[in-house]
């Protein structure tokens, strides 16, 4: 089988789908599975990752709300000799997976209708959600609760007609979907997909140092510093520990927030606050956080969250929210979860601090908990879940097709997809 993904949320440095679409790149040979990956870049070229996998980049303009990340914009498909077009037909992929929410799922809709001008195959068009469209709305334009309010209608009738079927990478994700989904005219399948870890580059195997030794601890933010990941909460649980556990933060990352967060550890919890930048060896990352005394996650919002796993599985304590997609394999008894306050988070610190059994017993089932998530196994999860989607487009489900993969959208089969009565391109787009 051969897949072609699309996606805006391409950094040539990090972030977290990245990580996951060249960890299925990886083992896409172990799999026969042939992908190819259409992402944004300074200029049009091709990366060769392995016999089965490759990386197309298509000349893009920046982004608008973040400089740091390119964009795929309409004008890349719209004509018959348009880039994506050409890579369309040179490709010829069983099955397209868009991930994005604002300027290529249209794409996907024209291809189901059969109306994306120089190309006429009709491949399996799926969508990977791996982030929620009012959560974002909040962080960059600042509307607060207000980014509800757009959001169910941008995504009932602008998002979620245009794909054959859904993925989403955590339940919290899956959300505004399912919302949207409920009393809605066409039926589409909501599938799950968590994302995996290295088992092989992070490990408890790496620490070479006691716990808080030197009596100070080493607490570890790694991630990027964007409005999104709710990073201020760094500095405001390092004001609230004050002078009452001796801790020092490292932050291991980059991004358009850190002028903003370098100002405020200044002045909250001066000379208590490292920025070590961004990391770009995995390995270097992997000894930090196994050395690390704690890991602080502090968005309440994450979609699944992989750096938070990777802590679990280099044994280091996770300090985290008590919501959002951590809780896909984070709970109370191999994480600290709590509100994401200063106050509430510096408590946690504390008690991971002052109670050593309880520390050594919720570290040893989160590195149980992360054996699971491994990629080898997302990876096959995935590969499988495409197969079994494109044979359902066909007409032919899988006759062994794990009913566990299903997050059902409506009360409806997911095999079912009715058609609507009526003329006009929005009942084509709708209902086709």
């Amino acid at each position: 089988m051969k897949t072609l993904h699309f996606t805006n949320a391409w950094h040539e440095q990090s972030g977290g789908i990245r990580t996951f679409y060249l960890q299925l790149m990886r083992h896409a040979p172990a799999h026969n599975h042939t992908m190819c990956m259409v992402v944004p870049g300074a200029a049009d070229g091709i990366e060769y990752v392995n016999s089965h996998a490759r990386i197309r980049y298509v000349r893009s303009w920046r982004a608008p709300f973040n400089r740091a990340y390119r964009m795929l914009a309409p004008h890349a498909y719209l004509a018959p000799r348009s880039p994506i077009v050409r890579i369309l037909n040179e490709e010829s992929p069983d099955l397209i997976e868009i991930c994005d929410k604002y300027s290529l799922p249209y794409l996907g809709g024209l291809i189901r209708v059969g109306m994306l001008p120089g190309y006429r195959a009709r491949p399996t068009v799926t969508a990977l959600s791996c982030e929620r469209l009012d959560e974002n709305l909040s962080a960059y334009l600042g509307l607060g609760p207000a980014a509800a309010t757009p959001s169910p209608h941008l995504l009932r009738w602008l998002y979620f007609p245009l794909a054959d079927h859904h993925i989403a990478v955590s339940r919290h994700t899956a959300g505004e979907l399912q919302e949207v989904a409920n009393g809605h005219k066409v039926t589409r399948g909501l599938w799950l997909g968590p994302m995996g870890v290295d088992l092989e580059t992070f490990s408890p195997t790496l620490r070479s140092r006691p716990f808080a030794a030197g009596g100070e601890m080493i607490l570890l933010y790694a991630g990027r510093l964007v409005p999104e990941k709710n990073t201020q909460l760094l500095i405001e649980t390092m004001a609230r520990l004050g002078d009452a556990v001796s801790a020092r933060l490292l932050i291991a990352g980059d991004g358009i927030l850190r002028p903003q967060l370098e100002r405020a550890a200044a002045a909250l919890a001066s000379g208590r606050v490292v920025f070590l930048g961004h990391i770009a060896s995995r390995q270097e990352l992997a000894h930090l956080i196994a050395n690390a005394d704690a890991f602080l996650h502090p968005n309440p919002r994450e979609p699944f969250g992989i750096a938070p796993l990777e802590a679990m599985a280099s044994g280091t304590p996770l300090i985290a929210p008590l919501s959002g997609g951590v809780t896909t394999y984070a709970h109370s008894g191999n994480a600290w979860l709590s509100e994401p306050t200063g106050d509430a988070f510096a408590a946690s610190v504390r008690s991971l601090l002052f109670e050593p059994e309880d520390r050594r017993r919720r570290v040893a089932e989160a590195l149980r908990t992360a054996s699971r998530f491994g990629w080898p196994q997302a990876a096959a999860h995935f590969f499988h879940l495409y197969s079994a989607l494109h044979a359902i487009r066909l007409g032919s489900p899988p006759e062994q097709f794990h009913p566990a993969l299903f997050y059902s959208t409506t009360r409806r089969s997911c095999f079912t997809t009715p058609r609507l009565t009526g003329g006009g391109l929005y009942n084509k787009f709708m209902g086709k």
